[in-house]
């Protein structure tokens, strides 16, 4: 998902902290360019949370019918 940067915004409040316009625009395009690309929504961290919920869920099915399964077997050797 894309977000919106307000590069102008952000350089502005440097500017008002004291940073150079030009540090402060070099700054702000940085930000955009790098830091805002790694940013990751809630909807993507839960999109990924389900994914791997059902991954775990079926490998421990898969974990407890085997255990169930190893069990018959056992019994019925003995």
């Amino acid at each position: 998902m894309a977000f919106a940067f307000d590069t102008l915004g952000y350089s502005k409040h440097l500017q008002g902290a004291g940073v150079a316009a030009n540090v402060a625009d070099a700054h702000a395009e940085a930000a955009r360019d790098f830091v805002m690309t790694e940013l990751v929504t809630k909807t993507d961290l839960n999109s990924a949370l389900d994914a791997l919920t059902s991954r775990l869920t079926i490998r421990l099915g898969s974990l407890m019918v085997a255990g169930v399964a190893a069990l018959a077997v056992l019994q019925r050797i003995h």
